[in-house]
């Protein structure tokens, strides 16, 4: 017989191995075997009902351990200068553990009482039991200020880059930070303001050249006026919330659900969980659960935090930083389904049938816990067969069957056929010090659209409540294309040798046959980037007009209320329609949501905008070291001053001006999209892959001006023999009526048709 571990033992192994607590690990390490687990099995119930473990599934977890990332408030130094602080959401029984603060060089001063979010190490120390690494510091409010810091005699002054900011900020000669003349620079606000003179500020970040790759977002989010600082109103509001506990809802805590998530992400707003439909009626079925963040406990209406969510509409995301539409305190904090810690959700139980068709679905407001914050890479290479110790005591539980359900979804997917377009997206990976380190295109992953269907399928479910309920809600509207924009794509496919169906109520399923047709020729990207710009943009709107591109009848935005002020709506409009309680949707707020919709739409916009100049001037600056160099890509756009190329390596768009492609004279169709030289008759078209040279790169603009050295693989024809007027004149009359004729062929040649 093996000899069975103490209870001392057993506790001192999970303390040891936290990522190792299931039962099979328990009796590996202790060489347990056969019929003797069931001694173990019996001794970890002891342990359980005494109430020095917790099961959660399948693993055992101390009640008295902090998660790994907690929230702190950080005490005043000790006598040593040693920096302590108290966890903020200690649940254990015990006495509140102790943590220590192991600041690193590059982290911000930390004073008495601020609120930290921080990683932590189990230690076992005299002192304190864990040891704290900043994560970031979260809950301060003072006014930020970006612009060119002009040097003084004594101190200096900020220009603010804003035009409709207020008045130069003075700074004194012990808060210039380090900063030189003619430098960017954020600073804060130092003091109170007052009615005489100019006001005060502190540099707390040198930006350097304006120009430069660490400055560039900041001036974007200036530029487009996106809001970065939060009213003081806001976040006191935001600092007063206090964690919530089960009340009246309905406790998923030991339900195993998981985020699933970026490497980078700084919150986390849905977790899922799948199994096996036990229901004998529904063989091979699954059953989905997806709990979203339930934002709308803490941001109600009429509040200062629910204004400025509104104003904001949403989050805005870039290379380098996140601007929230919610404070840290909750969008990093309360709000965050972060592991280990309880958090107030609303979710949503979907029975799905062996095929993956949805057969019903229930929302419940509830209290949940994740047990672990994964990222897409890892939960990907858990399933390809190379779990690390946070996935490997999930595989059976938790992430076999998620994909599992997707299988099925994936199936359903397939018959409903929503627009399947394969355009990469771009990945800026930064250094430390801002500069842009390499340009990727991102990895599509199982695991990426796995979490994909699972919210298409949530927000389907909010949408059909809500109509079912006779609720006001917000649609996430997608109308099909514009006969125009459908008739320019056509033209498209045909030039390229592909046909797009005609003649017939288009649906999604039309358009994939084209991308189908296109599928693994050098025609791909061109038809995918064409098919997309014959798109309408997605909007916001109370009245339900269906999403053309998921080909589906009912849909609203329901699983990201952190980031999104529309899926926060649709959430109060759950809550009232269900009666939880009275933080639903408010009958004001019900007579305004044109407005809303109309307002967070082009906020939305306004994102996309600043993102991407953000994108264009990181990539100019990437390529400012490379100009000279020569580069591949395809024709991507024509206008009547030139010809735009994106480049293959990076994805970066740059204009090939019409005034190097030689002296003669190019003629723009726009309805063909088309330039054609007049002496050559060289014909420059969306498509068509070119070598082209970097000679010009703006960093602060994001623009890129280009070289066209060939076409096709083709050395360009330099119209470089200059003809007489009149020579010149007959053949530009030449090229046009031959341009005429050709026009009214193809006219003639789509009436036969």
């Amino acid at each position: 017989m093996t000899r069975i571990p103490s209870k001392q033992e057993v506790l001192d192994w999970i303390s040891a191995h936290p990522t190792q607590n299931s039962k099979r690990d328990i009796a590996r390490a202790f060489g347990i075997k056969g019929s003797d687990r069931i001694d173990l099995k019996r001794l970890l119930k002891e342990l359980e009902a005494e109430g020095h473990l917790e099961k959660r599934r399948k693993t055992y977890r101390d009640p008295e351990r902090l998660p790994p990332v907690s929230i702190l408030q950080v005490k005043a130094p000790d006598a040593d200068g040693d920096l302590f602080a108290r966890p903020l959401e200690w649940h254990g029984e015990g006495v509140e553990p102790v943590v220590l603060v192991m600041p690193r060089a590059s982290d911000p001063a930390l004073g008495e009482g601020d609120r930290i979010l921080a990683r932590l190490t189990f230690v076992q120390e005299s002192d304190h039991s864990y040891e704290a690494r900043l994560i970031r510091r979260i809950g301060t409010n003072p006014k930020r200020i970006l612009g060119v810091f002009r040097k003084g005699s004594e101190g200096g002054r900020i220009v603010p880059i804003e035009k409709s900011a207020s008045p130069e900020w003075t700074v004194a000669e012990g808060a210039i930070g380090g900063a030189r003349d003619g430098e960017l620079v954020e600073a804060e606000q130092a003091g109170p303001k007052t009615r005489l003179g100019l006001p005060k500020a502190r540099i707390i970040n040198r930006l350097g050249d304006p120009s430069a790759p660490k400055a560039v977002s900041l001036i974007a989010i200036h530029q487009h006026g996106i809001p970065d600082s939060f009213p003081d109103a806001a976040i006191d509001e935001a600092d007063k919330a206090k964690p919530m506990g089960l009340g009246g809802r309905k406790d998923l805590r030991d339900m195993p659900l998981v985020t699933i998530d970026p490497s980078d992400a700084r919150d986390h707003d849905d977790a899922c969980f799948a199994q096996a439909d036990d229901d004998p009626n529904n063989p091979g079925g699954h059953v989905v659960w997806v709990a979203i963040a339930d934002v709308a406990a803490y941001v109600q209406n009429g509040t200062a935090l629910d204004r400025e969510a509104r104003t904001r509409g949403n989050s805005s995301y870039f290379p380098d930083r996140v601007v929230p539409m919610l404070p840290d305190r909750l969008s990093g904090d309360l709000c965050s389904l972060h592991e280990g810690v309880p958090r107030p959700c609303v979710a949503v139980r979907m029975q799905l049938d062996s095929e993956g068709h949805k057969i019903s679905h229930e929302f419940v407001r509830g209290l949940m816990k994740s047990v672990a914050s994964l990222h897409y890479a890892e939960v990907q290479d858990a399933m390809d067969g190379a779990a690390n110790e946070r996935t490997e005591p999930l595989m059976d539980d938790v992430i076999r069957p998620l994909y599992a359900a997707y299988d099925a979804l994936k199936a359903a997917r397939a018959k409903r056929q929503p627009l399947e377009l394969d355009l990469p997206e771009r990945r800026i990976v930064l250094d430390d010090d801002g500069q842009v380190q390499s340009v990727n295109f991102r990895d599509r992953l199982d695991a990426h659209r796995l979490i994909e269907e699972f919210m298409i399928l949530a927000n389907v479910c909010a949408a059909e409540t809500l109509i079912a309920k006779r609720s006001p809600l917000l649609f996430r509207v997608h109308e099909e294309p514009a006969p125009e924009k459908l008739e320019a794509l056509r033209e498209t496919a045909q030039s390229a040798g592909l046909t797009l169906a005609k003649g017939q109520v288009l649906q999604t399923r039309h358009l994939n046959a084209l991308l189908n047709q296109a599928a693994g020729t050098d025609e791909a990207e061109l038809i995918n980037i064409s098919t997309l710009r014959s798109m309408t943009q997605a909007y916001y709107s109370p009245e339900n007009f269906g999403h053309f591109g998921l080909a589906l009848q009912r849909y609203a935005h329901f699983t990201s209320p952190i980031r999104r002020y529309a899926d926060l709506i649709v959430h109060r409009a759950l809550i009232s329609s269900h009666g939880w309680g009275d933080d639903g949707l408010a009958p004001d707020e019900i007579d305004r949501l044109e407005d809303t919709a109309t307002h967070i739409s082009e906020t939305e916009r306004r994102s996309m905008m600043a993102e991407r100049d953000t994108t264009d001037r990181y990539l100019a600056a990437y390529l400012s070291e490379r100009v000279g160099n020569e580069f591949t890509g395809r024709i991507s756009g024509i206008a009547r001053f030139g010809a735009f190329v994106k480049l293959d390596e990076t994805g970066a768009d740059g204009l090939v001006p019409v005034r190097t492609l030689g002296r003669e004279f190019f003629h723009f169709d726009a309805e063909s999209g088309t330039l054609m030289g007049s002496d050559t008759g060289l014909l420059i078209s969306i498509g068509q892959r070119v070598t082209v040279r970097i000679t010009q790169a703006t960093p602060v603009t994001g623009g890129l001006e280009l070289e066209l050295l060939t076409l096709d693989g083709q050395a360009l024809p330099r119209g470089g023999v200059r003809r007489s007027p009149a020579g010149q004149t007959a053949r530009r009359k030449s090229v046009k009526a031959k341009r005429k004729k050709d026009k009214i062929a193809r006219k003639v040649e789509r009436k036969r048709r």
